[in-house]
C-alpha cells in the first residue's frame, strides 16, 4: 500500500490538500488507513483517521438506512405520499416562475412519495446549485437548510415529483419522516440503531470539548492560495437534526458503516439491515432519469459537479453503470460530503474506499484529483 501513501503525502506537498485521511476495507476487514498533512493548517497536529470531521451530506445514506430499517419493520411504506407521515408536507408548492422579483407557485401535479425523497426525484433543490431557488430565499428571507431553522422547510420544490432528478432537501425531509414513523429525534435514532451497534462511538450530532479538541477545522484557500483555517460549522442548537447532513465522523467510524453496506447490512454479527434489502441501494430506482450536473450559483461553496453520462440514483447511492480503467466496478454505489468527503462501496469487487479532507469548496479539481488516484493506486494494491 505505499504507493497510496505517496499519493496522499505528495497531494499535501503540493497543496492541493492541507490534511487527508484514506480508508479501505473489504469483506473481512480494513485493509487500509493512513494519513498526511496537518489536522489544521500550518500547526504540528498531524490529521489522522480519529480526528473528528464534518461529513456533511454522507449523513444521507445514513438517514437512509434509518428510513429502510423502518421499512424492515414494517412501519414505513416507501411508495406512501410523504405527508402520511408529516401532514404540513401537504402545503408545499412548486416553484413555476419569478414576477418581478414575486415567485409564482402553483400545487405540485402529484403527491410526492417517500421513496421520491429517497432518489432525490420529489423536487427539491439545493441554492448551492440551482439559481432559482437561490433567488426564492432571498426574496422571500427563507433560510437554506444549514442555519437549522425549520423554516426552510417551507421551500418550495422545483418541479412536479418524479419528473427530474434534483438534489437537495429532500433527505432533510426523509430526516423528519424518521422521526415521526418512529417517535424518536433523529440523533437518538441513529445512535440506538445504527451508529451505537456499529460501534460508531465517535459518530455524532454534536462535539464534545474532547472531540472537539481534535477536530479539523474547515479550510479555505487565502489570497495567496495557502490553506487557511475557518470557524465554517453546523448550527450547534438547531430546530432540527437535518438528515441531508447534521453528524460528525472520524474516517475510522464511518468505515465501519462502509462495511456494513458491503456487508449486506450487517458488520460482523451486527445485522442493521434484513439480507437482500440493499439490493435496491445498488439498483436503479430512477427509471430514464439520469444524474445531472450539478452546475454552481455558489463558487465558494462549490465548483461545478460533472461526473460524466450514464449515472443513475439506487437508495441513497449514486450508481456508476461503466468502470472506469482501474477504479471501482459497474453496480458500485458513492456519495460524498461538501467538504470534500467521499467514500464508495464496490459489492461486485468487495471492497470500499473513503477519502477526507475539510476543505472548500466542494469538487474542487486538485482536490478530486487525489480522491481519483487514491483510487486508482487501492485497486491496483489489491
Amino acid at each position: 500500500m505505499g504507493r497510496i501513501d505517496e499519493v496522499l503525502e505528495t497531494a499535501v506537498a503540493r497543496g492541493d490538500v492541507p490534511g487527508v485521511v484514506a480508508m479501505a476495507a473489504d469483506r473481512q476487514g480494513v485493509t487500509y488507513e493512513g494519513a498526511a498533512g496537518k489536522r489544521v493548517a500550518n500547526a504540528d497536529d498531524p490529521i489522522s483517521p480519529d480526528t473528528m470531521l464534518r461529513i456533511a451530506s454522507m449523513t444521507k445514506m445514513v438517514t437512509t438506512t434509518a428510513a429502510l430499517q423502518l421499512y424492515d419493520r414494517g412501519s414505513l411504506d416507501l411508495d406512501a405520499a410523504v405527508e402520511t407521515y408529516r401532514p404540513e408536507f401537504a402545503d408545499l408548492r412548486v416553484l413555476e416562475a419569478f414576477e418581478g422579483d414575486a415567485p409564482r407557485l402553483r400545487p405540485p401535479a402529484s403527491k410526492a412519495t417517500v421513496r421520491q425523497l429517497v432518489t432525490h426525484t420529489a423536487g427539491f433543490g439545493y441554492w448551492v446549485w440551482d439559481r432559482d431557488l437561490d433567488r426564492y430565499e432571498q426574496v422571500t428571507g427563507t433560510p437554506n437548510i444549514l442555519p437549522g431553522s425549520n423554516k426552510a422547510f417551507t421551500a418550495p420544490m422545483l418541479s412536479d415529483p418524479g419528473t427530474r432528478f434534483e438534489y437537495g432537501i429532500n433527505v432533510d425531509w426523509l430526516g423528519k419522516v424518521v422521526e415521526a414513523v418512529s417517535g424518536q429525534p433523529l440523533d437518538a435514532y441513529f445512535r440506538v440503531n445504527i451508529t451505537g451497534p456499529l460501534g460508531m462511538a465517535n459518530t455524532t450530532a454534536r462535539m464534545t470539548s474532547d472531540q472537539r479538541a481534535r477536530s479539523a477545522p474547515v479550510h479555505v484557500r487565502g489570497e495567496d492560495g495557502s490553506w487557511v483555517p475557518t470557524d465554517i460549522d453546523w448550527a450547534q442548537e438547531p430546530e432540527f437534526w437535518g438528515g441531508g447532513h447534521f453528524l460528525y465522523s472520524t474516517p475510522r467510524d464511518y468505515v465501519k458503516f462502509q462495511r456494513m453496506l458491503l456487508g449486506d447490512g450487517a458488520l460482523k454479527d451486527v445485522r442493521i439491515l434484513k439480507e437482500g434489502t440493499l439490493e435496491a441501494a445498488f439498483t436503479n430506482q430512477i427509471g430514464a432519469l439520469d444524474f445531472p450536473p450539478l452546475l454552481t450559483v455558489h463558487p465558494d461553496l462549490s465548483a461545478d459537479v460533472d461526473l460524466g453520462p450514464d449515472l443513475k440514483w439506487g437508495l441513497g447511492l449514486l450508481l456508476n453503470r461503466k468502470q472506469q480503467p482501474g477504479m471501482r466496478a459497474a453496480g458500485s454505489g458513492t456519495w460524498a460530503g461538501l467538504f470534500n468527503t467521499h467514500f464508495w462501496v464496490d459489492p461486485a469487487t468487495g471492497l470500499t474506499g473513503s477519502i477526507f479532507s475539510q476543505t472548500l469548496p466542494f469538487f474542487d479539481p486538485p482536490g478530486i484529483q487525489v480522491y481519483a488516484d487514491f483510487e486508482r493506486a487501492l485497486y491496483a494494491a489489491s
